[in-house]
Order: C-alpha cells, then structure tokens, then sequence
C-alpha cells in the first residue's frame, strides 16, 4: 500500500422454469376425440392489489433514491478528495525542490566555513596582517552563523511540511478508496431496487398498468388537494428573485427529458441532479445531493416559499423538487419518469430551503 500512495503521489467503477407436458398414450383401437382446451385468460388484478402494488413500487423506487443520494455523496466527496491529493502532490513536488536548494545551501555554507580554518577567533586576531579587516571579518562570520542558523531551521521545518503533506495524501488516499467502496454499494442497491421494480411492473398487463397510473395520479391529486384547501396557497406569494427566475427557466427547459440515477444532464437528470445545475446555470453553486440541500441551505417558511425555492420531500430528505410558483413544482421524479411540473403538495414536505438567500 506504501508504495501505491507514494506512486499515486509522485505521478499525483428468472427464474427459468421448464414445463415438462406428460401425454397419456393413447389407445391402439380408436383415436380418441381431442378435449377442448380451455382458454388461458389471467383474472385482472382489483384495486386493492393494484394499490398494493402502487404502494410497494414506491417504496422500492423509494429506497433507490435513497441509494442514489448515497451514490452522489460518495462521487462529489471522491471529487474533492481525488483533487486534494493533486494538490498536495503539487506541494510536494514544490517542497522537494526546497529541500534540495536549502540542501545544498547548507552545503557551501559548511564548506566555507572549513576553508576558514578551525583557528579560534583570537589566533586569527593575533596572525592577521589587517586587525580591521579581520574584525570586519568576524562580523560577517558572526552574521553568515545566524544565516546558517536560518537556514538549517527552514531546512528542518521544510521536511516536517514534506513529511505532513505525505500523512495527508495518506489520509485522503483511504478516504478515497473508502469512498470507491460506499459507491460500488449504493450502485449495487439502486440497480437491484430498480431491477424489482420493473420486474413487478412488467408482470402487469397492458389494462392494469392503466388502472396502476390512474391510481398514482390519483394519490398525487388527493395530497395537492389536501395541500391547496389547507389555504396555505393564499399565504404563499413571495416573488422570485433574479437568480431565482433564471433557475426556474433552466429547470423547466429540461422537461420532457428522461429520470437517470447520478445524472446531471444535459441529456437526463436524477432529482438532485436537476435542481443543483438549475442553481449552477444562475451562478449560485449548491450541494449536489437532495440530502445536502436540505442540511446546508437555509430553511424557509413554506409561506414565505417563492419560485425557485426548493422543496425537500420525505422524512429522510431522499426527493428534492423546485418550486416554480401558482402551487407547482418541476422535478425529476423516478426511472421511467421524466422531468415534468406536478402539485407541490402531491408529495409529503420536509422542508423547503433557500439557494440564494
């Protein structure tokens, strides 16, 4: 491992089932009549079970989200570290070059002072042609020992900095593969909570998957409407402010474009991935994950929300939405989604939470 890091700082991721059909012989003297076979018609799932279903893609996409603001701490942490190891590479590099200059430095230092002789002051005083020169000698000797001295203590706390740069490389190097490792899990996570939910999607029929989405939309109008006849609608009439306009009209240029996990566009976005470039394009940079959104960013009253606010969702802040004003928010929902505007009620509100306040 010692070796790597000191490389890494000089060159500074069905189930198959066979059906086996057993025909009965048939008899030798007569052919027997063929039975009618019965028609293979699935009983279409009630509204219970489609509910049930509903209820259970979400927890799954539920969980990959999860899994996805894990995945992006884990990439934007290895971004800083991977450039924090470049950085003290770099001072490395610088301080090597130091040392060698103080190094030598050190070095005619010390072999002046043998050309001198090793006579005490006084011999030299006595054996003099010049008592004046001499003086004005040993005065430059005295000032040349208080620069050596100097320089001999710069030398040494050159090499204590070369040594700390070398245990902070250390450090960032395991935090970095530390971070390799959480990523690989999350990755694993929100493939396989995904992979479940299109399997039991896919187990739907064309009439049912109708039925699942009427009642999704269903679910979302009963939240915002629920949200719209508290009144808090009449409360909420902040105006955006510029940066907020040009961070609504980013986000909303997006729509039609499909969900991916870890995406930041230009070509599809997860729902963090959206509202952090919608923030980067007004010029005000914001944490990259919907969890650090909602840690970071100033909380605001949902009565004081205006457009371009975020809104974080769910008890552990795994959904992040913008609010674009009139009771809407535009948002990149979930795989097989898009970005599109729904009712900023429709989901349940953690927080909401202010970029350029």
């Amino acid at each position: 491992m010692g070796t790597g890091r000191r490389s890494l700082i000089t060159a500074a991721v069905t189930v198959v089932c066979a059906v086996t059909v057993l025909a009965a012989p048939g008899t030798a003297f007569a052919s027997p009549t063929p039975s009618p076979t019965p028609s293979a018609t699935s009983t279409p799932a009630s509204n219970k079970d489609l509910e049930a279903v509903r209820k259970k893609l979400d927890r799954l996409y539920h969980d990959a989200a999860v899994a996805t603001d894990a995945y992006n701490s884990a990439e934007e942490k290895a971004e800083k570290q991977s450039a924090e190891i470049v950085a003290l590479a770099k001072k490395i590099v610088k301080g090597k070059k130091k040392l060698d200059d103080l190094k030598k430095r050190a070095g005619a230092a010390a072999a002046a002072q043998y050309r001198s002789g090793g006579l005490p002051d006084e011999a030299q005083l006595l054996l003099s042609d010049d008592p004046q020169e001499f003086l004005d000698g040993a005065g430059r000797v005295i000032q040349g020992e208080r620069a050596t001295k100097g320089l001999l203590g710069e030398l040494t706390r050159t090499q204590q900095d070369l040594e700390q740069y070398a245990k902070d490389a250390s450090a960032q190097w395991e935090k970095l593969e530390a971070g390799r490792k959480t990523k690989a899990k999350a990755k694993a996570k929100i493939k396989k909570q995904i992979a479940a939910a299109k399997k039991l999607e896919s187990e739907l029929e064309a009439e049912e998957k109708e039925r699942l989405a009427e009642l999704e939309r269903q679910a979302a109008d009963k939240a915002q409407t629920a949200w719209l006849d508290s009144g808090i609608l009449d409360e909420i009439d902040g105006k955006a402010s510029a940066q907020g306009k040009k961070a609504v009209a980013y986000a909303t240029a997006q729509l039609g474009k499909p969900y991916e996990w870890g995406a930041e566009g230009p070509d599809s976005f997860d729902c963090s991935g959206l509202t952090s470039q919608a923030w980067a394009a007004a010029g005000v940079p914001i944490p990259r994950t919907s969890q650090e959104q909602w840690k970071q960013l100033k909380r605001i009253g949902i009565e004081d929300m205006r457009p371009g606010d975020l809104i974080i969702c769910n008890d552990d802040a795994s959904h992040v939405a913008m609010y674009i004003g009139d009771g809407a928010i535009v948002q990149s929902p979930r795989p097989g989604r898009t970005v599109t505007v729904a009712g900023a009620g429709s989901m349940p509100i953690l927080a909401v939470v202010r970029p350029d306040a």
